[in-house]
């Protein structure tokens, strides 16, 4: 099938989503263009019956070319690299450099996800008068012990793995846009995830899909 001629690349999930999010500025990276369908929270749709056909796990983004679908942002964008973007340096081929790109998405799954969670759902998600501040602010704490992780990692490199832009700064950098941005906690100064972020902030993808007012 000639080039002009493939599917069209479909992704489900809501744009407020930190995981569609990842997935957009992904194929933002990868100038494809692509399909976006509400779904997820106020727009439902996951818990239909047709969608769990794609996706079992009710959850977003899915993502759908022709008869192929794939759910797990991580994995929909190493498909994209691998599918449509062969040699793109932001997931590198040498099995080295590219287990090492690896680890910080699988990093994002493992460490960051759960202690985002509970701080992002404690304000954003949470009308100010239910909110227990007391609670997301020990969430707080325990959420700069990670990120200080990734604030040493910065200590002397550009970026996660060097002075090339990968997955992995987008992964982790999409979820730190929610750590820096969340506000009415107390964190400590982490200069070079800061300085890291705003460099992340000045790519297209970011701007259009990670920066915009969280909700």
């Amino acid at each position: 099938m000639a080039d002009n001629q493939q599917p069209k690349l479909t992704i489900w999930g809501r744009a407020n989503s930190v995981n569609v999010q990842k997935v957009l500025w992904c194929l933002n990276e990868l100038g494809l263009p692509y399909e976006r369908i509400d779904a997820g929270m106020q727009y439902g749709r996951t818990r239909e019956t047709d969608y769990l056909a794609m996706n079992p796990n009710a959850r977003i983004p899915t993502l759908v070319e022709g008869d192929f679908v794939l759910w797990e942002s991580n994995s929909i964008m190493r498909y994209l690299c691998l599918a449509h973007g062969r040699g793109t340096p932001i997931y590198p081929e040498a099995p080295k450099s590219r287990a090492a790109v690896d680890r910080w998405l699988d990093w994002t799954l493992s460490t960051v996800q759960p202690v985002d969670r509970p701080v992002f759902w404690g304000i954003v998600r949470t009308a100010p008068a239910e909110r227990d501040m007391v609670q997301v602010q020990k969430d707080a704490d325990a959420a700069a012990e990670v990120w200080a992780i990734a604030d040493r990692q910065l200590a002397t490199r550009r970026f996660l793995e060097g002075d090339q832009f990968t997955l992995g700064d987008l992964a982790v950098g999409a979820y730190a846009r929610r750590w820096l941005g969340v506000e009415g906690i107390s964190r400590p100064a982490q200069p070079n995830l800061t300085r890291w972020l705003a460099e992340l902030g000045r790519r297209p993808g970011f701007a259009q899909f990670v920066a915009p007012p969280m909700s």
